[in-house]
């Protein structure tokens, strides 16, 4: 089963950058869209961006918009989450997933293959 694993998280002050890598070793990673989704603290998992697999569009929760950059290489079967001008209430576990096409609203009622197991991301005031 397709698994996608999460990396680049870490310890930020407020107003820092990181950059977050989405890997697979997958085939079938380039038919499809990617979505980067958070899980804050005592909260539920949400979407918060995804890329579409040929074209290139993107799409942001407008928590992130403006902030956040998701882009991919196909080549390397790997997509990227560039988070600037961090704040507090983005801590939270980051994961990616292959979903089946994006939706606008950021929502999927499932993803393809399984969880991967997500990437800290701990932003301090």
């Amino acid at each position: 089963e397709d698994q996608l694993v999460e990396s680049g998280g870490g310890l930020v002050q407020t107003g820092g950058s990181l950059r977050l890598s989405c890997a697979t070793s997958g085939f079938t990673f380039v038919g499809y869209a990617i979505g980067w989704f958070r899980r804050a603290p005592g909260k539920e998992r949400e979407g918060i961006s995804c890329i579409t697999s040929s074209d290139l569009r993107t799409y942001y929760r407008d928590s992130v918009k403006g902030r956040f950059t998701i882009f991919r290489d196909n080549a390397k079967k790997t997509a990227y989450l560039q988070m600037n001008s961090l704040k507090s209430e983005d801590t939270g576990v980051y994961y990616c997933a292959l979903v089946p096409g994006c939706d606008p609203n950021l929502a999927w009622r499932y993803i393809i293959g399984s969880w991967g197991p997500g990437t800290q991301v701990t932003v301090s005031s």
